[in-house]
């Protein structure tokens, strides 16, 4: 049995039909990217279909420019009974120069599931290193505040 990827690397080249008005890379492209290598990170694994369950803290630190060599960097931070913290990183460089700069950075949430869209086991994580140790901590903290924050959004649903 092979052991479960724990990180991967997706590159994009940010085309013409991902730039928006102001000649920069759609916020909605990039999400897109997020979600694929988040995606296949998720699935790297766990070894299953994975669907998206939380996607946020997004930031967007600096644009992309069209032409642009994309890197979305994911790593599996906390694994739950079936879910995965993957925090995602997105640099762009020009591919001439390949000086990377830090584009948006976020956190996403996926859940492994079987063919009915129920929740199905996964390998568990364990934080070996002290880099792995603190953003393992920091995944924890974040679901406790995303539990207050959903908490206070429930005045929005009908």
């Amino acid at each position: 049995m092979n052991a479960p990827q724990r990180d991967i690397t997706l590159r994009f080249l940010a085309e013409p039909q991902d730039v928006n008005f102001g000649g920069k890379v759609h916020g909605g492209a990039v999400m897109k990217w997020i979600d694929l290598a988040a995606y296949a990170c998720a699935a790297g694994w766990s070894g299953r279909y994975c669907v998206t369950a939380y996607a946020g803290g997004i930031r967007f630190i600096a644009p992309i420019h069209v032409g642009s060599l994309v890197e979305v960097e994911a790593k599996v931070i906390y694994t739950g009974n079936s879910s995965m913290h993957i925090a995602l990183e997105v640099n762009a460089c020009d591919p001439k120069s390949l000086n990377r700069r830090q584009t948006t950075n976020c956190i996403v949430i996926m859940v492994a599931v079987d063919q009915n869209g129920h929740p199905e086991s996964i390998p568990q994580w364990k934080p070996t290193t002290e880099a792995d140790k603190k953003q393992n901590a920091t995944a924890v903290r974040l679901m406790e505040m995303r539990k207050k924050i959903g908490e206070e959004m429930e005045i929005f649903v009908d």
